[in-house]
């Protein structure tokens, strides 16, 4: 029966599978960290945690949507959403958002891949409310890695408990993505290990709230006499009320004020903030100038994050698109009896978008749980080997998960509206917000230009090319399986491989040396490496279901997903070709016409 057309269903049955067959969580519960983590316990977690997010979060995510957060320029107060507050209190109760940190801290010590299954519920459910966990998440990986063991001990616990939240305070309203421009001053005071803050920061997602007693902000400042652009940056705590000596919150305010709200195009429960810091008490995280370093530990699993908020709102748009089509009668589909309206879902139209939405979704939560495996292996991996290929790997895959996950949960929601068609444009629907809420995630956390960027011009030329190769190998092994039933597969998916191949090996051949023409291409290379990763995802997801069978099939659910495997590979994959003369175009034509002459008219 379809779902609800605002409600959520947790898909626990799509993350069962690809945690069982397209990455190695088995694998992962074999390393000593991670022992506790098998997949039969990680599965009763995700059913918990996925009744949790449809009974407590997703029903307020509309009233989240229509009335917001409110902002009292009087006394800076940021009041959030009806049932926010409640919802968060229980949320904390029940331990989830700790549940991947340390246990030395208070957390639960499982996989990052388990927390990213659990954002994807999280995130579809209430994109809004999951926003403060995933700061948080943020501020908590910054003092991991460069806290000293005094500030750990301090705020961690809190913050990994929920009781406290954190938030990332990089934009300026000069500078915008160029951090090194920003001008925010910390000053130390004297005989002491506090430094006093004073600038003004945008866009801090959750920089006040209602529902925790403290936050704690990072920050990135200038010290005195620092050098200029991003050598000089460092990176500061800075909580809302000032601690005594053992961390505690007294009632005194810190030097830091919620200035207004952004009015914004989606995630309206998601207070975006204006902070104004005067002479603000904090203390610094890490080495003095260090702060670009800590600013990517905050940053990168953020993207990889960012990216699941792609997939995981086309994975909520996905149902209600689907919902809606069962339910909607109208005109008469082709072999149906004359005089019958029939269910839109019945129209090939409205059945290839379906398709698409379902194929893109399964391809995304391929790629993004995959990343988030070597992201675990970076960290928790049995040897060295181990350790340096998961970090490569999450290296190179984050950017392509960040972009092309984002730039697809764009196109999805897009096309859930479509198949609503006049009443996907009615707010009352529901759909519409899936579309307004997505649109950010291609923007913050270094927009998907800056993503292609990285991909380009850091990540291609790793190993002078070795690791990209590794992938595309990896990739190209896959074609031998696809025999038998699955050998219609075999000719689309090398050809989308080898277009991949031709884009990179051009960009490896060119890039170094002309990297105006690396840049302009870049854009079009991040799609067509996500469309081909997806390809790869889809490939292997038949090859998974095709080898699973044999034990039983009695819904269809595996004969559903070769069939979705289908699709993409005949259908989505073969656009790949299409992107490699963008890729291999060079700049000249992007430069062609004088900037006063790009004006209209």
């Amino acid at each position: 029966m379809p779902a609800d057309s605002n409600g959520y269903r947790p898909p626990l049955n799509d993350i069962r599978f690809v945690l069982d067959h397209l990455v190695d969580l088995q694998g992962l519960s074999k390393l000593e960290a991670f022992a506790h983590a098998d997949p039969d316990t990680v599965a009763g977690l995700l059913e918990e945690f996925g009744r949790f997010t449809a009974e407590v979060l997703a029903p307020l995510d509309r009233v989240g949507d229509t009335v917001g957060a409110r902002h009292d320029p009087a006394t800076g107060a940021v009041t959030t959403a009806p049932g926010w507050i409640e919802a968060y209190r229980k949320y904390v109760d029940a331990g989830w958002g700790s549940v991947p940190f340390p246990p030395e801290y208070g957390g639960g010590g499982f996989p990052w891949l388990v927390s990213i299954a659990m954002q994807e519920m999280l995130q579809s459910s209430n994109l809004s409310f999951s926003l403060c966990a995933l700061l948080t998440q943020g501020a908590i990986d910054a003092l991991l890695d460069h806290g000293s063991e005094t500030l750990r001990e301090r705020f961690l616990r809190q913050m990994v408990s929920g009781t406290w939240t954190g938030t990332m305070n990089l934009t300026e309203p000069h500078a915008g993505s160029d951090v090194g421009a920003l001008t925010t001053k910390a000053t130390p005071v004297e005989g002491t290990d506090r430094w006093r803050l004073t600038g003004t920061k945008i866009f801090i997602t959750y920089g006040e709230q209602d529902m925790t007693e403290q936050i704690l902000h990072l920050v990135l400042a200038r010290t005195p006499g620092s050098p200029p652009g991003t050598k000089g940056i460092s990176l500061f705590l800075v909580p809302k009320f000032r601690v005594d000596e053992q961390g505690a919150p007294t009632s005194e305010r810190n030097g830091v004020t919620c200035v207004s709200i952004e009015h914004k195009m989606g995630i309206h429960a998601s207070p975006t903030c204006v902070l104004s810091y005067e002479d603000a008490e904090g203390w610094l995280v890490g080495p003095e100038h260090g702060g670009m370093r800590a600013m990517f530990t905050m940053m990168n699993n953020a993207r990889l994050s960012v990216g699941l908020q792609g997939l995981a709102v086309a994975e909520r748009a996905y149902q209600q698109a689907y919902a809606y089509a069962c339910e909607r009668q109208q005109g008469r589909a082709p072999g149906a009896p004359a005089g019958v309206s029939s269910p839109i879902i019945e129209h090939p139209d409205v059945r290839r978008m379906l398709l698409t939405i379902r194929a893109t979704v399964e391809a995304m939560r391929g790629l993004i749980f995959l990343n988030a495996e070597m992201i675990d292996r970076s960290r928790q991996g049995a040897d060295e080997a181990e350790r340096t290929r998961g970090q490569e790997w999450a290296d190179l895959l984050t950017p392509i998960s960040k972009g092309w996950g984002t730039d697809m949960g764009m196109d999805m929601a897009r096309l859930a509206v479509q198949v609503h068609g006049g009443m996907g444009f009615i707010e009352e629907t529901g759909v519409a917000q899936r579309e307004r809420d997505v649109r950010i995630a291609a923007i913050y956390e270094g927009t998907n230009g800056i993503q292609a960027m990285d991909l380009v011009g850091r990540k291609l030329p790793m190993r002078a090319g070795g690791l990209i190769g590794d992938l595309l190998s990896t990739m190209e092994g896959v074609t031998s399986a696809l025999d038998g039933d699955l050998a219609d597969l075999a000719e689309p998916y090398t050809a989308g491989v080898a277009a991949l191949r031709d884009a990179t090996d051009w960009l490896l051949a060119n890039g170094l040396g002309d990297p105006v023409s690396a840049l302009a291409g870049a854009t079009p290379y991040l799609r067509l490496a996500g469309t081909v990763v997806g390809g790869w995802v889809m490939a292997r997801q038949a090859l998974a279901a095709r080898e699973a069978a044999p034990a039983g099939d009695p819904d269809g659910f595996l004969a559903a997903k070769t069939a979705t495997a289908r699709f993409y590979v005949h259908q989505l994959l073969p656009a790949a070709a299409g992107l490699v003369p963008a890729v291999c175009a060079g700049g000249a034509e992007l430069f062609a016409i004088d900037p006063g002459a790009l004006a209209s008219g």
